[in-house]
This record gives C-alpha cells, structure tokens and sequence, in this order.
C-alpha cells in the first residue's frame, strides 16, 4: 500500500478550532439531534446526521464569508464534528428514558425524571464515550485505516473535499427540511388529511396493512436502502398479516388472561371485551405481538451482539494495549495530524464520571444509597469500555446506523438486572437505576461510533485529532440539553408509548427489566418471538431489522420500504456505482425531510403542553373515510415522486 497521505499536510497551518465554528456545531446538533429524538421515538432508530451536517456547515459558512472572512476545511469538519455528538445523545436517551415515563403511568408512581436529571445522564454518557474512544484512535482509524472504510466518515470527507475545491450543495438539505416541515405541520395543525392509509384484507380474518404518509419515513428508506427497508417490512406483514390473523382464528373462542385483561384496560382498549376474537387487529398487536416482536428484538439484540464476541474481545485487547503504549510515549514529539488529547485528561475525566455517579444522589435515580451508585459507576465503566470499543469498530465495517446499539444495551440490562436480582435490588429502585446504567452505556456506546466517523474524516482531510475530540466534548456538552428538552416536551405532548409516539425501544427495554426484576413477562410470548429469529439467521438475513419490523406496527415500516425502493430504481436506471453514491443529493433530501418532520414534531409539542391540547388550527372532514385515504395517497406519492426527481436528476447530471 502506498503511503498515505492527507488532503492538508500535517506541517500546513490552517484556522480550525475556535468560537465560530464551535458555536455553529452546538447550534446545529441541537436542531439534528432534535430531530433525530423524534425520528427515533418515532420508529426506533436513527440515523447518521455526519453527511448532511457536513453540507450545512460548508454551506452556512460559506454565508457567513462577509462577516467572518472565508472558512477552512478544517473549519468546517470542527463544526461538523461538534454537531455530529447530538445524534448519538438522541439515541441513548429515547433508547431507555421514556420507559420511566411509561412506568410512572403505568404503577402511578412518579419516577419522571427531571430535565435536569436527562441532561446530566447524557453529558455522562457522551463524555465516557469520547474519552474511551481516544486512546483508540491510533489504531483503529490510523493503522487500519485500509480494512475499517468508515463509510459516513469517507462520505463525509468527500462531501468537506469537494466543497472546498468549489462542488457539493447544501439546497436539498434545506428544501428537504422547508418540505418536511411544511408536510408535517399540514397534517398535524391544520389536519388537511389523515397521516395514515389503513386497509384491511377480506379474505384473512384481522389482517391489515398501512401505510404512515410522513416524509420522515420515507427519508429513512432512502437512506437506509431497499435491501434494510424489505426486511424491515417482512417483518410487519409477518406480524400484521400472519400472526395476528392465525391468533384471530386460531385462539377466536379463547379467553384473555386477567394480567392481559388489566394492561389492554389501562390503556383504554378492552373494555367490554373477554374473549380474544372479540379485539381489534390493534388490540391483538398491543396484548400479543408487542410482546412476541419484544422477544423478537432481544433475540436479535443478543445475538447481534454475540456474533461480535471475537471483535469484542480483540477490541478489549486492543484499547488495553493503546492505553499502556499511549502512556509511554506522551511526551514524544509528534505531527498536528498525530496529536490526541492528553491521557491523563482521559483518566481524570473517567475517574470525574465515577465520582458524579457515585457521590451525587439524583443522577440515577431518586432512592438510591452510596452502595447502589458505586456498583453502577463501575457497572457502567466495565460495560461502556467495552461496548466503545466494540461500537467502534463496527461501524467501521457498517456504519452507524446499523450498529447494534439496542443489543448493547439489552446485553447491558440482563446483565445488570440479573445481578441486581441476586442482591435483592428487584423494587421500583432497582429498575429506575438499571435503566438510567443503561442509559450511559448506550450513549457512551453510540456517541464511540459517531466520534470514529468524525475522526475518520478528520484523518482523510488532515484534521488535528486533539481538536476535534475537544470540539466533540463540547457539542456533547452543549446540546444535551437542548435534545433532551426535546424528548421532555414530545413526551409532555404526545406520551411516551402512545400511537403518535411508539418510543419502541423504550418500550422494549422496560419489558426485559420487568421480566428479569419483577418476574411478570410473557416468557411463552418471548420465546415465540426469540424462535422465530432462528430461521430468520440460517437465512442469513440481518435479524435486527426484521425483528424490529416485527415489533413496530406495519404502518411504519412501508414507507421506509417505500423510499428504499425509490432509491433502488434510481441506482438500477442510472447505474451508480459505489463512489457515486457517497454524493447522492436524494440522501441529501432525505435528511431535510427527517430533520424538517422532527423538527416540526417539536414545535408542535410545544404548542400541545402550552395549550394543554393538541392544536387544531383547522381540520376537514371528509364525507368518508376512503375519501381522506386517497388525498393522503395522493399527497405522499407527489412527495415520492419529487424525491425521485432530485435523487435522479442529480445522477444525469
């Protein structure tokens, strides 16, 4: 292999770190990272904001020429690397916090956390995350930097390349976020037509498709592809036109369990109801397939996660070995493209999160004893080390929308809720503090993978490290709180759990602790679901995303398909190829539409908790039900259609 070398050589002295572009980076991970709260709270999963942010950093600074003077690369990869941290403190916190929400609904205890108390757990966990990553970096991004391609860290350099040799445009990010944004506040305040397209099948008892007519979904398809999107909807029509119409036959005559009885009550869905032919298609999902897909994506979780034990252990190997070695040549002179920050800043901030966790009362929970915090501080240190090194190279090899977070995270929870069982930690306080463990070691594990993209890029175009895992602490730091003051207001509006806010993989996660502490669980539903992921890896078929096709209502899942299939007819008719793809504008598009949706989700939320109501500044009603379906078909396929024509249009060109 040929040397490699640096779009900037390590000897050139450009400006980089400094207020305009740090401010800029919080500025913008608030607004992605809020965005990506709702998407994921949404459908259970987000995605990677690294390209996108990278063309609205080059773009808004390139605005800003007048004011500032012209902008750097490299100022713009800061800016780019400081926004980037939100998306991975999204995930973390709407993986795990909105569970303690539900269960305060649920036992009408009040175990809400605090805005405060989120934000604190999501500085905790996007600083371990970072600062275990950092002795990494000489490896994994350097040394292996021809075996781990870090797909959204060499996009995003290409797109950082290009801008500065005059290419690449941010519009499609901006007409996407103008256009989802308008399309969601037209169906959610001013209700023009209904958000769903729902059809039931005659000819099989209970079955029933739809379609969600959101731009965010369709955006997600795009971007994760007709080969994610296909999978993802095999395993709703596996559960929406299979499972549920053989228990609608199968088990019609037979008569709910008392435990089911009360949950299907307390949600207001099973009143006067005794026998299972007597519920809905959505009653059927909420008492039975929530839990069967429940055991589906632990199964898939888990085995995820156990597939990547030899990477685990290597990679454990590894970060040992990179601490002693960094150590030992700390004080060698080294280039401005070598420098990382300094380990003992890393120990010093690992032994601070230690400290906060064990010495402050309120940051896991409210009823916690010095005992019960230094077990979690070192729980979470022990998993989170090797979770971060883990996370990080996957996504290496994948990227960081298919990394495996959820797995983590359930690996997290079994394994902390098991030990908590053996001490006798099993009330309320146990759950609380197991989940809030969990909810540091997902960010900690997401936040790896993102700052390895990040430093990828930064590597590719001759990036000081140092300064970016600064500028990355910092956007970490900066825009917890507005991500999660996001979460706090979607939940205040629209409740966590509820039909406009799954929050699936919180959902999920309260479920593996009230099996594993409380004893309360389905097993025989668990392990229906865990079953039918069998064959589903003898097929070799990735198990996460069916599963969680499984899990979330169909409805969700055909319009990622959809938009799948619209970029799969885009590549088939122009022929990309794999460079080709990194500048493709319809991912540019897709993005906007995400971001302008969550966004717009946000602001609606706030309009719902000032108003203590849903804002309804206009509504019609259609004279019948079908009548409003086709207005919504119509809608949606116009938006189809115009993302089909950027995505298209972008590869004549």
């Amino acid at each position: 292999m040929a040397e490699f070398k640096p779009f900037i050589p390590a000897n050139a002295k450009l400006k980089d770190f400094n207020a305009k572009t740090i401010i800029l980076g919080v500025i913008l991970g608030a607004v992605f990272g809020s965005a990506n709260a709702y998407l994921g709270l949404l459908v259970g999963l987000t995605i990677s904001t690294a390209i996108p942010l990278a063309v609205v950093s080059v773009a808004i600074l390139r605005v800003l020429t007048p004011i500032f003077g012209k902008s750097t690369i490299l100022e713009c990869n800061i800016s780019q690397t400081a926004g980037s941290a939100s998306s991975s403190l999204a995930s973390g916190i709407i993986f795990t916090i909105p569970a303690l929400f539900i269960w305060s609904k649920e036992l009408g205890v009040d175990v809400d956390p605090s805005l405060f108390q989120m934000t604190i757990l999501a500085m905790l966990g996007g600083v371990t995350g970072i600062l275990f990553m950092i002795p990494l970096r000489g490896f994994l991004i350097v040394r292996e930097h021809y075996n781990l391609p870090y797909p959204e860290g060499t996009a995003s350099a290409e797109v950082l390349i290009a801008a500065s040799e005059g290419g690449s445009s941010a519009k499609n990010v901006f007409i996407g976020l103008g256009l989802g944004a308008l399309y969601k506040s037209l169906i959610k305040l001013f209700y023009l037509w209904p958000d769903k397209i729902v059809l039931n099948l005659p000819l099989l008892k209970k079955a029933q498709i739809g379609v969600a007519t959101t731009p965010a979904l369709i955006g997600v398809g795009y971007i994760l592809g007709i080969r994610i999107g296909a999978i993802m909807v095999g395993g709703g029509l596996l559960s929406w036109v299979v499972i549920i119409p053989f228990i609608a036959h199968k088990f019609g005559d037979g008569a709910i369990l008392a435990d089911t009885l009360v949950y299907l009550k307390s949600r207001g869905l099973a009143d006067g109801i005794t026998t299972i032919g007597q519920l809905s298609a959505k009653q059927i999902w909420e008492a039975y397939i929530r839990i069967i897909g429940a055991g589906a994506v632990a199964a898939a979780g888990i085995l995820t996660v156990a597939k990547s034990i030899p990477t685990m252990i290597e990679s454990l190997k590894i970060g040992l070995k990179e601490i002693k070695s960094s150590a030992s040549t700390l004080d060698k002179a080294k280039l401005r493209t070598e420098q990382d920050l300094h380990l003992k800043y890393v120990l010093i901030g690992i032994s601070l999160v230690i400290f906060v966790i064990t010495a402050v009362p309120g940051v896991l929970g409210q009823h916690t004893f010095l005992m019960m915090r230094f077990f979690s501080a070192i729980a979470i240190a022990i998993f989170a080390f090797a979770f971060v090194t883990v996370s990080s190279r996957i996504v290496g090899l994948i990227g960081v929308s298919s990394n495996p977070t959820s797995g983590m995270v359930i690996v997290t929870l079994l394994g902390t809720g098991l030990i908590f069982k053996l001490i006798g930690w099993t009330d309320l306080s146990g759950k609380v503090t197991a989940l809030t463990i969990g909810t540091i070691v997902c960010i900690a594990a997401s936040i790896a993978g993102d700052i390895s993209q990040d430093l990828k890029t930064g590597y590719i175009i001759g990036a000081t490290p140092r300064k970016q895992q600064m500028s990355e602490l910092i956007g970490a730091i900066g825009s917890a709180f507005f991500v999660c003051l996001a979460v706090y207001y979607l939940g205040k509006a629209y409740g966590f759990g509820s039909d406009a806010l799954p929050a699936p993989q919180a959902t999920l996660m309260k479920t593996v602790l009230d099996g594993v502490l409380g004893g309360n669980l389905r097993w025989d539903l668990v392990g229906i679901g865990a079953a039918f992921i069998i064959p589903i890896v003898l097929l070799r078929i990735p198990p996460l995303p069916f599963a969680v096709g499984m899990y979330l209502p169909l409805s969700t899942m055909t319009p990622v398909f959809i938009g799948g299939l619209i970029k799969h007819i885009v590549e088939k008719k122009y022929k990309i190829n794999s460079e080709e793809k990194g500048k493709d504008q319809g991912v540019l598009l897709g993005s906007g539409l995400i971001a302008g949706e969550g966004l717009m989700g946000v602001v609606i939320a706030v309009f719902a908790v000032t108003l203590s109501k849903a804002p309804k500044f206009l509504e019609i009603h259609y004279s019948t039900e079908w009548l409003g379906q086709i207005v919504s078909a119509i809608a949606f396929a116009a938006l189809g259609w115009f993302l089909y024509n950027v995505a298209a249009k972008s590869r004549k060109a």
